[in-house]
């Protein structure tokens, strides 16, 4: 492999905005393959990029480090598959949840009213999120 092939543990960190120790970390945890050592130092490959991708990626998702590694680590397709396949359900629930935070927060952008909270729109917005049904139509205080 050339010498232009490999980079050393604080390049690859820069690459993700991460501090070094955090692939040291993760070395240790088991989520990245040891690199290998040229005069001591740490060198790693491209290989160890798409692997730190990977968790930087998985971390964004809300994965732990533990589930992460879980997912790494599993032997077999279809145990990897049931993994992730619970973690997207987890997903689409936190983006159901903020979708909802994001409707009221629209919502308080446009509305008019003095005391937010007594706005009918809000409140039945609110009540709707929280699983209760407000048979009040009005519309927006203005």
């Amino acid at each position: 492999m050339k010498s232009s092939d490999w980079m050393q543990i604080g390049e690859l960190a820069d690459q993700f905005g991460l501090a070094p120790h955090v692939l040291r970390h993760w070395e240790a945890m088991g989520l990245l393959a040891p690199a290998a050592r040229v005069n001591g130092r740490r060198r790693y490959t491209r290989d160890h990029v798409v692997r730190v991708l990977t968790i930087v990626r998985a971390k964004a998702a809300g994965m732990s480090l533990e589930q992460i590694r879980e997912v790494l680590t599993v032997s077999g397709q279809a145990e990897r598959h049931a993994l992730l396949q619970r973690h997207h359900a987890e997903l689409e629930h936190r983006l159901q949840e903020i979708s909802a935070s994001k409707a009221l927060i629209e919502h308080l952008m446009q509305c008019t009213a003095d005391d937010f909270t007594q706005c009918p729109d809000y409140r039945r917005m609110a009540e709707s999120t929280a699983g209760l049904h407000n048979l009040d139509k009005g519309g927006c205080a203005i």
